[in-house]
């Protein structure tokens, strides 16, 4: 499988709800990663603050920041290659990066949230919610 690597700029929190402003782009990146990884996918995000090392250790993403600097960054690299810069990729972008077909690897049944196969609709019934 793909190894995916995000690496992002300084942050205090790699939620988006650290601060007085929620950042959308990070509240949505964490869950497609955590959704990712639950799905078997090599995914990591490297935070500049929190973790520098990652972005000295790696090669393309040294040469990425003598070149652009963190003002480029997020910078995704998927097997060593650029994928991404300056934005996040989306969920779908992100399935593709891993070799993974959403569709062949959700489960029809959601327990959790209150959905199965069983059921004929959003409310448990054949007869629609509206």
């Amino acid at each position: 499988m793909p190894a995916i690597r995000i690496y992002e700029s300084a942050l205090c929190c790699d939620t988006g709800v650290c601060g007085p402003d929620v950042d959308q782009s990070l509240v949505d990146v964490t869950a497609d990663v955590r959704h990712l990884q639950t799905l078997g996918a090599d995914i990591a995000r490297h935070n500049l603050a929190s973790e520098p090392t990652a972005f000295a250790e790696d090669e393309t993403v040294r040469g990425f920041m003598h070149l652009v600097g963190s003002k480029g960054l997020p910078l995704t690299i998927v097997d060593g290659v650029t994928v991404a810069t300056g934005t996040y990729p989306s969920r779908g972008q992100l399935l593709t990066f891993a070799g993974l077909d959403e569709a062949a690897v959700e489960p029809q049944s959601r327990p959790e949230l209150g959905l199965s196969e069983k059921a004929g609709g959003c409310c448990g019934g054949s007869a629609s919610c509206g």
